[in-house]
């Protein structure tokens, strides 16, 4: 059966409200930290940038460290959780599994060990040209972790769910060992790979965003316009085909862009899990599976989701926690109670 269509208008308000939420949660976000900002003293100032002003009777320094400092974290956090949530329900939509995430295929753990082998050299003390960095590598190992996979997934020619499933577990496991190894390399500085790999918006910069931002948006967009073809796509191959959707085409391009905008991701803030698997799953509890609205939701509710945590970790613990502790703590025991209670349903 083909998925049930949202009603318009209730989509609209769906996506308005959740809009509304997250520009509320960026100015918010904005006026929390170490220098407590007024919430109207934030909104002007973000207002006035928008405008292309300068706002007044705000002093300079505050102008600073929100526009410098905070507004370049807050942009990466939502364009970073948006892009895995977005990824995650086009993953479950994919592989017809509510458990899919976008670290199903292995990409976080590419983009990983990309990153901690730049680290390790560095610290060998090996000359790299400037270009090499952390963020170019995690990128680079996250894209040779899905040509590799899908590598080992087109020898079954309908390029199958469990056969990109079971290639991306394959692959994870190889390059967690490699992991392993680069943190025993690293010796007594495997600190450096091990607050990399829990994930931290802390080093977020507007040079950053430069490269995130239009990739994120495009490939979003891109993904949202599919959300059709993944409705008539969950009434099976056959029945796809039929209605003239080449699954095996939009399947390996979907999988393929996804990968891309996860292994972005990655390289920017680390691992960070979890934000994929919970954010459309609820969403699907709460709108119904149309993916027409699911997606752009997902996209929204999850830059919604980390930013909320971002700010925790930054402005409301005493210390700051890497933000992929704090999802995975928040996560684990949810995946656990949605693991069990498929299985209670006939699951698995």
């Amino acid at each position: 059966m083909p998925a049930p269509v949202a009603h318009p208008g209730k989509a609209g308000l769906t996506l308005s409200l959740l809009a509304l939420a997250v520009m509320l949660g960026a100015v918010f976000s904005g006026a929390l930290g170490f220098l407590r900002v007024p919430f109207c003293d934030a909104l002007r100032v973000y207002g006035a940038a928008l405008l292309g002003q300068q706002p007044a009777g705000i002093d300079a320094a505050t102008v600073s460290v929100l526009m410098s400092v905070r507004l370049p974290r807050i942009l990466s956090a939502l364009l970073v959780g948006g892009s895995l949530a977005l990824c995650g329900a086009v993953f479950q939509a994919l592989l017809l599994n509510p458990l899919a995430d976008p670290y199903t295929l292995g990409i976080s753990t590419g983009a990983a060990f990309g990153a901690s082998l730049v680290i390790v050299l560095q610290i060998l003390g090996l000359a790299l040209p400037t270009a090499v960095s952390v963020p170019v590598f995690a990128f680079l190992g996250g894209m040779a972790t899905l040509a590799l996979v899908l590598y080992l997934a087109t020898g079954d020619s309908r390029l199958s769910s469990t056969s990109l499933i079971l290639s991306g577990v394959i692959v994870s496991a190889i390059l967690s060992a490699a992991i392993g190894f680069c943190k025993f390399l690293a010796d007594e500085q495997v600190g450096l790979i091990i607050f990399w790999l829990m994930g931290s918006l802390a080093g977020a910069s507007w040079s950053q965003l430069a490269g995130l931002a239009p990739v994120t948006l495009l490939g979003a967009l891109l993904l949202c316009a599919f959300g059709r073809d993944l409705n008539i796509m969950a009434m099976g191959d056959r029945a796809a085909a039929s209605l003239g959707v080449a699954t095996k085409r939009l399947r390996l391009g979907l999988v393929a862009l996804c990968s891309l905008l996860t292994a972005l991701a990655v390289s920017v803030s680390g691992v960070i899990g979890f934000v994929g698997l919970i954010v459309p799953h609820l969403l699907r509890q709460l709108l119904g599976p149309d993916n027409r609205l699911l997606l752009p939701a997902s996209f929204l509710a999850g830059a919604l989701l980390l930013l909320l945590a971002d700010t925790l970790t930054r402005a409301v613990l005493p210390s700051e926690v890497p933000i992929g502790v704090l999802t995975a703590l928040l996560g684990g025991p949810f995946f656990c109670f949605l693991f069990k209670k498929r299985q209670r349903h006939g699951g698995l």
